[in-house]
This record gives C-alpha cells, sequence and structure tokens, in this order.
C-alpha cells in the first residue's frame, strides 16, 4: 500500500474514532478536574459524565467507579456552579461559590 493511501486509510480510522463519542482515546485525553468550565459546558452530556466521572476518581485517587448518583450530583453541581463562574476558565474542580458571590 502506497504513503498516501495508507494516510488516507489512518485519516479516515482516526475520524471514524473521534466521531463515535466516548471512545477510549476521548477517555485518555479527558483532563477531568482540569477541564476548564468553558469546555465543560460545551461539552456532550455523555463527554460531561466521562469528564465528572474522572475527576471524582481524580479526588478520590481511585480507579473505582462512582456511584451514578454521585456522577449525577456532581454533574449538576458542576454545571450550576460553571455556569455563574465569573472566570469561564476556572477549571471544575476549583468551580466554588466564590465564582457565585463575585461576579
Amino acid at each position: 500500500m502506497n504513503t498516501a493511501r495508507w494516510t488516507a486509510v489512518a485519516a479516515a480510522a482516526l475520524a471514524v474514532t473521534l466521531l463515535s463519542g466516548c471512545s477510549d482515546v476521548e477517555k485518555a485525553l479527558n483532563q477531568g478536574g482540569d477541564t476548564k468550565c468553558s469546555d465543560y459546558l460545551i461539552q456532550s452530556a455523555d463527554t460531561q459524565r466521562v469528564t465528572i466521572t474522572k475527576f471524582i476518581k481524580q479526588q478520590n485517587g481511585t480507579q473505582n467507579e462512582p456511584s451514578g448518583t454521585q456522577v449525577d450530583l456532581s454533574m449538576a453541581a458542576v454545571q450550576a456552579l460553571c455556569q455563574v463562574q465569573n472566570n469561564k476558565d476556572t477549571p471544575i474542580k476549583n468551580a466554588n461559590l466564590a465564582g457565585i458571590l463575585f461576579r
């Protein structure tokens, strides 16, 4: 297979992988708690769930899957806090009430 054809096949495979939703690649590249509020707010619900799950694992220092309820509650809290943050570059791990009070 010549180089141009191989490159086209590889690019197509990468595109399919990236467009398939929450792939293993996306999970690996996800920043968890270091995700900026501005980036979090534009993620799909599935990607937000991956982000929050990774964030909880980072906070707990474990690879154990958090409960669905814990993820749901954390998603709601981060969503609310990020929507009112004064600085949209705030990482979700730092989203706090000060951002609400000092707008």
